[in-house]
């Protein structure tokens, strides 16, 4: 004869949903409640319902098994056949506690679980499946708890009907974080953390509306964060988007990168990083174009992008696509071994920092009358002709490198590059093939 297992509940009603909600240890989730799929005879109800359950679930497994500051939402789970079984219970207290406990046993009970009902996650399979492989892993981790909503399932048409539209309201209102929230939130990724601090303590990124964090704040306290573009008319030089990728490109070989772990670095890792990093970020600004000392200076920095009537005469490193783009060639030419650190801010200092001049026309679109006037091209074509012209620039390793990215330009921009492939050769290191 099955065991049976108390799980103490509330009973709660919500529409025309009565529902209970219940703490369950992960031992007993592991145990009891099982993937629509696995009750079998009901295939329209294991595709209908239950979601594919894929490999994110292997980091909810590490997070579980790795970080001390573990928490999971609740699992929302159906009882396959019909109600669940439950006991309403009430507290019997005394007098000296009755002014007490007095409505505290409202809608208490306990459902039982006795091994004859099936339970099959509705919301939170993902979890449902990290669970069940971290305790296979970590059996001790089964005393730990995870509060959990039961709802009935009806093996009905009508029943099935049912419990889809509850599934597809569930999923359709909730919404998952954004990258931006995680940046702003997250508290075990290094480069979010490294992220934050460099906008509330570096002199330049933590000054007011140098970096946009918020692209809306409303009168009624509501918040939109940046996304990864800036407004033509905004001061900003970058976002809090673009600002973490970045950090990630140029500090992807920081201390805190040495162990790749879902839980937060030691905070001596962290603060070493972000000594590296705010050197670095200083640089960059520096050697690309003197872009913090014109911003500070400049009467009104959206002004530096794009000077009235003269756009083209705009500073890239204004502009997120290029920053990006620049950051990627800095960690690629380090990867490589192909220059140092100094070197490459050397050669990006030399550059003409203007968006109608070489290597950053690439990205711009000039207006038929030939004017200082134009737009910033989009697409991926552009960005990845920048990327390339960006490393024949800065540290070609080939000829036929060089032929490649001359010749990409010419495709795409319909004119011939101003820079020659014999200039482009005399970066090339000692030996290098043809």
């Amino acid at each position: 004869m099955p065991s049976k297992t108390f799980v103490p509940a509330f009973q709660a009603q919500v529409g025309n949903w009565t529902y209970y909600t219940c703490l369950m240890s992960y031992a007993q989730v592991a145990r009891e409640i099982m993937f629509a799929h696995e009750l079998g005879g009901n295939q329209d109800l294991g595709t209908m319902i239950q979601r594919g359950v894929g490999d994110r679930t292997k980091q909810i497994t590490d997070y579980l098994l790795t970080n001390d500051n573990r928490f999971l939402g609740a699992i929302i789970i159906a009882v396959w056949g019909g109600d669940p079984n439950y006991l309403p219970l009430e507290m019997d207290s005394d007098a000296e506690n009755q002014a007490v406990l007095a409505g505290i046993d409202r809608n208490f009970g306990v459902l039982t679980f006795d091994g004859t009902q099936q339970f099959f996650a509705l919301d939170g399979q993902h979890r449902l499946k990290a669970i069940k492989d971290a305790v296979k892993r970590d059996p001790d981790l089964g005393s730990e708890d995870i509060s959990v909503i039961v709802v009935p399932h009806f093996n009905t048409p009508e029943g099935r009907r049912r419990t889809r539209r509850l599934f597809t309201n569930i999923n359709r209102n909730a919404k998952t974080t954004s990258q931006q929230e995680n940046i702003a939130l997250d508290e075990d990724d290094s480069f979010a953390i490294l992220t934050r601090r460099l906008l509330d303590d570096h002199e330049f990124l933590g000054r007011d509306k140098v970096v946009l964090v918020f692209s809306k704040v409303g009168n009624d306290g509501e918040l939109v964060l940046a996304q990864r573009s800036i407004n033509a008319t905004s001061p900003a030089w970058s976002t809090i988007g673009v600002l973490y990728d970045m950090t990630k490109e140029i500090g992807f070989d920081l201390p805190c990168t040495v162990e790749s772990s879902s839980q937060r670095a030691a905070d001596d890792l962290l603060d070493q990083s972000y000594d590296i990093l705010d050197k670095r970020v200083q640089d960059l600004l520096d050697a690309c174009g003197s872009l913090r000392q014109r911003y500070l200076a400049a009467q009104n920095p959206r002004d530096v992008r794009a000077p009235k009537g003269r756009d083209g005469s705009g500073h890239p490193f204004m502009r997120p696509a290029v920053q990006i783009q620049v950051a990627r060639v800095v960690r690629h030419i380090l990867e490589q071994g192909t220059l140092e650190w100094d070197e490459i801010m050397k050669r990006l200092a030399n550059l003409d920092w203007r968006m109608t001049a070489t290597p950053f026309s690439s990205m711009w679109i000039e207006t038929p009358d030939g004017q200082k006037q134009g737009k910033m091209a989009s697409g991926k074509d552009h960005t990845d002709l920048l990327y390339n012209l960006l490393l024949v620039h800065l540290a070609p390793r080939t000829k036929s490198q060089i032929t490649r990215a001359l010749r990409s330009y010419a495709e795409l921009m319909k004119s011939k590059y101003p820079v020659g492939q014999e200039e482009f050769f005399s970066l090339l290191p000692m030996g290098a093939d043809d």
